[in-house]
């Protein structure tokens, strides 16, 4: 049989060996090279069990390197982020954008149409590529890893999947106390034994980060979001489960919510030391199901384990800057100034003056552009990014981005006029 290979890669003799590798690796899986049925494992035992065909099946590093991100020729704009991120007023507005790497993008598809989500996150060919794609095109003054929220589930012995058109899945039943106690203990989790690939995704890009002259980005999964994914199993409308267990929790019933809460919001805060400690220089931590939360069931639940998290990382790395974001978490922005985090990014459902006053001129801020502005024409797009630059009280005083991710079917050109507009952009009495 004949193995056609479409990986992007500059050198033929590179992708005759790659596929050559390929056609091995297909070989030995398709015969009885391997005691262990794919069928009767779990998801992180299925990638476990092919390392070869996993691994083989990117270009051993070519495909990544072969084109570096775009350089910057500023000096300034290697830290512009980080310094941006920490409070500090800076020399223009800095700009990156949730989702920047992602399915917008022709690249990005290539990879995407044809290999599972955890296979492109967790080789790390395949992620460092996908992380420098944007910033090659782009130039966003940061480039992040491509990888998931759930990726640090399985140190704790939750197995999950990514299904294309159905989100993400996941198998380990957790709702009672006794469930919660079986799972992995967090004060020991050897993140390099159980998450490899995460060291050599963070160190590349940390060395791509230094050549483009740019910072690196990593993130996590805020507790209560990491805790709802896995009680519902998948994403869910109304989060009955996961609510029906915070009133038991409250009532005395059942600390299962209190418990599995703790429980995350240790491992997420040393999963956030861990990439710090591969080469990340500032962590996002993304609370994306804030939109499930009254005032008082963040307050009561989801803050104080988003807290425990960010001081975890805070205390080990105080110069590292956290950027703490609740997606649908506007109505309550006043509850989230005393986060612990460096940064509070806001959602487009709030004015960006609304915003700013709410949380008062000494918290920082991001965000916060509806990502729908990116399907309007160039001007809208331009006078949006000058708009909200000045609601955040002008250049240099806040850090642009998106109040969501970029939505699937984006214009690629309208992700350029929006960066380019940023750093252009010198306040209106320039």
């Amino acid at each position: 049989a004949t193995i056609s290979c479409n990986l992007p890669c500059p050198k033929q003799k590179t992708m005759k060996l790659a596929c050559s590798f390929l056609a091995l690796a297909l070989s030995a899986a398709s015969s009885n090279a391997f005691s262990a049925s794919p069928a009767s494992l779990g998801v992180s035992q299925k990638l476990a069990a092919y390392p070869s065909a996993l691994h083989m099946s990117a270009v051993a590093g070519e495909t990544a390197t072969s084109a570096s991100a775009a350089k910057s020729s500023n000096p300034g704009d290697r830290d512009i982020l980080v310094r941006a991120a920490r409070g500090e007023e800076v020399e223009r507005t800095p700009v990156w954008l949730m989702r920047q790497a992602g399915r917008y993008m022709t690249a990005f598809r290539e990879y995407s149409n044809k290999y599972p989500f955890r296979q492109r996150s967790e080789t790390p060919d395949f992620a460092v590529e996908l992380s420098l794609q944007c910033h090659r095109a782009y130039g966003m003054d940061g480039i992040i890893m491509f990888s998931d929220i759930l990726t640090p589930l399985p140190t704790l012995g939750i197995d999950f999947d990514v299904i294309k058109g159905t989100g993400p899945v996941i198998s380990t039943e957790v709702l009672t106390e006794e469930d919660v106690a079986k799972l992995g203990d967090t004060d020991n989790i050897n993140f390099d034994d159980k998450l490899p690939f995460i060291r050599e995704i963070l160190g590349r890009l940390s060395k791509e980060a230094e050549d483009a002259n740019t910072s690196l980005i990593g993130f996590v999964g805020a507790p209560f979001t990491l805790a709802s994914y896995t009680i519902e199993g998948k994403s869910s409308k109304a989060c009955l489960t996961t609510k029906k267990m915070m009133m038991a929790d409250e009532a005395g019933d059942s600390k299962a919510m209190s418990h599995f809460l703790d429980k995350l919001a240790t491992m997420i805060g040393n999963y956030g030391i861990h990439q710090i400690e591969c080469g990340a220089q500032v962590i996002q931590v993304f609370e994306s199901w804030a939109h499930q939360l009254s005032p008082t069931g963040f307050e009561k639940f989801a803050k104080p384990a988003a807290q425990k998290a960010i001081k975890i990382m805070k205390e080990a790395h105080p110069d590292v800057p956290v950027i703490y974001f609740a997606n649908g978490g506007s109505s309550y922005l006043e509850l989230q100034k005393d986060m612990g985090a460096d940064m509070i990014a806001v959602d487009w459902s709030v004015d960006m003056e609304v915003a700013r006053k709410t949380l008062g001129e000494d918290v920082p801020i991001s965000g916060n552009l509806d990502p729908t502005v990116l399907f309007g024409p160039k001007e809208q797009i331009e006078q949006a990014v000058r708009d909200c630059i000045d609601k955040a009280g002008g250049p240099g005083k806040h850090l642009l981005n998106l109040g969501h991710g970029v939505m699937q079917g984006t214009p690629e050109e309208a992700v350029g006029w929006l960066v380019d507009e940023c750093k252009r952009y010198k306040g209106k009495d320039a």
